[in-house]
């Protein structure tokens, strides 16, 4: 049976649940609450299949579901309430990789999804098992992922009896965790076999639209085990539908960047659109910037690019807006928040914003007080529109300021400790012009140094969290991007994020080709070299000086410790060619000030300011750590 909807609903079939294809695109629905209006309008219609699918647990069948939207991957840490639901993952297609921590999960999750654009699972035990993945669920929905929770919790007849790991609304807050929120764009706890049909449905058209989607299914222990009986499971073939601008709103935009000079601000949710951002800005001449996520989507080294904004970004984008100020600015997929703006007034053009993002809440948040001309669309399908409707823009004969590029003092005859510019010249030329590996930067110092020196020519070669920024998200990321991407990837880290949480020796079980490289200073650096900026005194950010090659080497993997700048190469070359998990342990100068003047002087906007100040009160200092 077939039902063919016409307009801009999807086409759906039913077909018996062992036959199940992979998923395929359909019309954007952002949550739960959309997804339900499209039933209550008939654009999807409730059924069942008259024939019976094999009789089957609910854990076998949710691992069959996930087969069929697509996921690879399931990351996670296991745990007696989900012994069932991992031993159907595991007996399945899915690749099932136990972390050491689910957080660290959580990270690899995201980042296995970002290489390969493939959703993927994480999967958790009761009680601290959801908390622990919290953190790495929250960074996937600030990153725009398709991550599927799954989790146990305690069956009916147990709770409010102190079970181990107690799961329920007498341990945990339902709303926010359960239910729909912030969290998660859709949650669900399932306590019968019958709810299977429709949560498929509901999964099956968010993983398929543009942007991210983050789901939890929560399954009691019992019913994991229950049996799937006289319930047909349906067969979703849905045709893609991207989403696209009205011709109003097009007519519109083309008016608007026609009437002047106009800058191409790219952010990471233009990946998708690198070729068309490229022809229409030689098309129009315009200038390009881009925010930190969105470095290589127009290519770095390109006559027209002028630098990176917000958190490691370059003053050439001020010395732009000072000297050739556009009169308004095409914002493309990036939300305009602080790390990539830090809310600068001296980033507006005179005549505001045309902003285009999927999410219609984005355009004018940042920048409230701007004339700014939204537009709902998917960007490779805007942008191809304006390239058909804007007119050629004749040559400029001014040329655009470049990022800064400082030359590098020759080294000392000691060339110790390593400057962090100095490595970063080494990492661009040994991994990023050497090699095809995605590189990931931690936030902190790491990030600004990486997103200020490192250039990149083309996109998703680039990978930092800005939003959520939890320390050590590039730490365990980088074994999802190098085991999605089945190649190198490169993780630039400090040493208090690898101390939080790594996961080398999940990376050696399975042998994921990651590669750390730590910039060893025994200190949170950005939180020490901020506050001394600040005028703060009294906080204590030092680290006990740690050995990261010996751990690394006592985990399985290969390490060595770096200490002058002369060895940097042939450690990045020795890393490169290696097939295992490997770690580089730098030991870097800390004094040198890392390039996050905008961070320091965005906070001191935002009332950080030191107590040493006129009429001050009397200063505290931090406790000691």
């Amino acid at each position: 049976m077939s039902q063919n909807y016409t307009g801009s609903n999807p086409l759906i079939t039913t077909e018996p649940y062992k036959e199940l294809p992979a998923n395929r695109y359909v019309e954007s629905v952002s949550d739960s609450r959309q997804l339900d209006e499209l039933e209550k309008n008939g654009g999807i219609q409730p059924f069942l299949n008259d024939e019976i699918a094999p009789t089957l647990s609910v854990a076998d069948a949710i691992a069959q579901m996930l087969e069929n939207l697509g996921v690879g991957y399931a990351f996670g840490v296991a745990g007696g309430a989900m012994a069932s639901l991992w031993g159907a993952l595991s007996n399945s297609s899915i690749e099932v990789l136990n972390f050491r921590h689910e957080a660290g999960a959580a990270f690899a999750a995201t980042e296995a999804y970002f290489a390969n654009n493939r959703p993927t699972v994480v999967f958790t035990t009761a009680g601290p098992g959801i908390t622990n993945a919290l953190t790495g669920l929250f960074a996937a929905r600030g990153e725009g992922a398709k991550v599927i929770l799954l989790s146990a919790c305690t069956s009916a007849p147990q709770r409010g009896r102190w079970a181990i790991q107690e799961t329920s609304t007498y341990t945990l807050p339902s709303g926010g965790i359960f239910t729909p929120g912030a969290l998660f764009n859709y949650a669900i706890t399932i306590e019968s076999a019958a709810q299977l049909p429709q949560i498929f449905r509901k999964l099956a058209l968010a993983m398929a639209q543009p942007g991210g989607f983050v789901a939890h299914l929560s399954i009691p222990t019992a019913v994991q085990t229950s049996l799937v009986e006289d319930i047909a499971l349906p067969q979703l073939d849905i045709s893609p539908f991207p989403m696209t601008a009205s011709k109003e709103a097009i007519a519109k935009s083309v008016e608007l960047l026609s009437s002047g000079p106009f800058a191409i601000w790219v952010g990471f949710g233009a990946r998708d659109a690198a070729a068309e951002i490229l022809e229409l800005a030689e098309k129009t001449g315009a200038a390009v910037i881009c925010s930190p996520r969105g470095k290589g989507i127009f290519p770095e080294d390109h006559p027209q690019f002028v630098g990176v904004t917000g958190l490691g970004g370059h003053a050439s984008v001020l010395t732009y807006m000072e000297e050739q100020p556009p009169l308004r600015t095409l914002v493309l997929g990036t939300r305009l928040g602080e790390p990539t703006s830090f809310w600068s007034s001296a980033l507006v053009p005179k005549e505001g914003f045309v902003h285009v993002d999927i999410d219609p809440e984005v355009p004018g948040v940042a920048y409230p007080h701007v004339e700014t001309f939204g537009v709902r669309s998917d960007i490779k399908a805007f942008v191809k529109e304006l390239l058909q409707q804007l007119p050629d823009a004749p040559d400029s004969t001014m040329p655009l300021p470049r990022p800064e590029q400082k030359a590098i003092e020759p080294a000392s005859d000691v060339d110790y400790p390593v400057r962090p510019e100095v490595l970063m010249a080494a990492i661009q030329k040994i991994v990023v012009e050497g090699s095809d590996a995605v590189v990931m930067a931690e936030c902190g110092n790491s990030f600004t140094w990486s997103t200020h020196l490192l250039q990149f020519a083309e996109a998703n070669r680039y990978r930092v969290s800005t939003g959520v920024g939890a320390m050590g998200h590039a730490v365990t990321g980088v074994l999802g991007a190098a085991l999605a991407n089945n190649s190198k990837a490169v993780g630039i880290v400090g040493d208090g994020a690898m101390l939080m949480n790594n996961e080398i020796s999940t990376a050696v079980k399975y042998k994921i080709p990651a590669i750390w490289i730590v910039l060893n200073d025994a200190r949170y650096n950005m939180c020490h070299q901020g506050m001394k900026i600040l005028g703060l005194k009294g906080a204590d950010a030092t680290l006990p000086p740690t050995n990261f090659a010996m751990i690394a080497r006592g985990m399985g993997a290969e390490a060595i410790v770096v200490v002058r700048e002369s060895d940097i190469e042939a450690a990045l070359e020795q890393a490169i060619a290696s097939t295992v998990p490997f770690l580089i342990d730098v030991v870097i100068d800390a004094d040198r000030p890392a390039p996050s003047g905008g961070r320091n002087k965005s906070l001191a906007a935002q009332g950080v300011k030191s107590s040493a100040a006129k009429n001050a009160v009397k200063q505290v200092s931090f406790p000691m750590v």
